[in-house]
């Protein structure tokens, strides 16, 4: 069975690549474009009753925030899930927050594939 990740990013132009690149290498995907819509499409992963393996976001977002979306993650029944910022925060500070609030781990914008694929297997795999 794929694993599904949740991909969190305001960019249409970002979620379409990383969602390309994880599809590629064999994950299930579900989009959402900044925290509210992320903590929504969570709930509907609830509902549905499929297991979730791993979270991706951006800091950077309208509405809210990645910071405080994965505060809130970390809040509900999905707080064992590892979550992975994307971002082009890479500040030393804005990582201590992100690591603070619960992320896994840290990527800086742009991607290259073969890292973000590396560091989705080092936080899914043997699960």
């Amino acid at each position: 069975m794929e694993k599904l990740i949740l991909f969190v990013d305001d960019s249409p132009t970002m979620r379409s690549s990383v969602t390309f690149c994880l599809r590629n290498a064999g994950y299930r995907v579900t989009e959402a474009e900044d925290g509210v819509d992320g903590l929504d499409k969570l709930q509907s992963i609830k509902n549905e009753d499929q297991p979730l393996a791993l979270i991706i976001t951006d800091i950077n977002m309208p509405r809210m925030d990645g910071i405080t979306f994965i505060t809130k993650v970390k809040e509900t029944e999905f707080k064992f899930i590892p979550i992975l910022v994307l971002s082009t925060e890479s500040e030393e500070s804005m990582i201590e927050q992100g690591r603070a609030a619960g992320a896994s781990g840290w990527l800086l914008k742009p991607f290259q594939p073969e890292q973000l694929l590396w560091a989705v297997k080092k936080v899914v795999w043997p699960k």
